[in-house]
């Protein structure tokens, strides 16, 4: 499946629960449900996806994110009234550190649901050309 039909599905999943459930639960509750939307859509997803942080070829320790979708789409949510920056660093942290080439950050927390791409500008997929 293409970048952009893939992404278009999981935000179309997200709106449904969105639509669904409202704001003000908690982050689990959301992720939860769009792990329902997800496979009801024949998305392959792991949830809490374990990934090793390695410092000078040392592990230090695990991230866990909350989607990897399909093997390449990194997916974070989150139920906040406010998006900060520091969200947006976490999804660039991730894809950068792991060498995804895109990422999805996603906030159930307002009365209209919020999504921003996060591109990782180093991978050979997005250089420009």
């Amino acid at each position: 499946m293409r970048k952009d039909d893939l992404t278009y599905k999981v935000i179309g999943c997200a709106m449904k629960v969105h639509a669904t459930l409202g704001s003000g639960y908690q982050e689990v509750i959301y992720q939860r449900a769009l792990a329902i939307e997800l496979a009801k859509q024949g998305i392959r997803f792991i949830r809490e996806y374990k990934m090793q942080v390695y410092y000078d070829g040392i592990l230090i320790g695990e991230r866990r994110v909350d989607f990897l979708i399909e093997g390449w789409l990194v997916l974070e949510i989150k139920a906040v009234a406010i998006l900060e920056d520091s969200f947006l660093a976490q999804v660039m942290n991730y894809i950068e550190m792991f060498k995804f080439s895109y990422g999805l950050l996603i906030n159930f927390g307002c009365s209209s649901l919020e999504y921003k791409r996060v591109y990782n500008l180093k991978h050979p997929d997005n250089l420009v050309r």
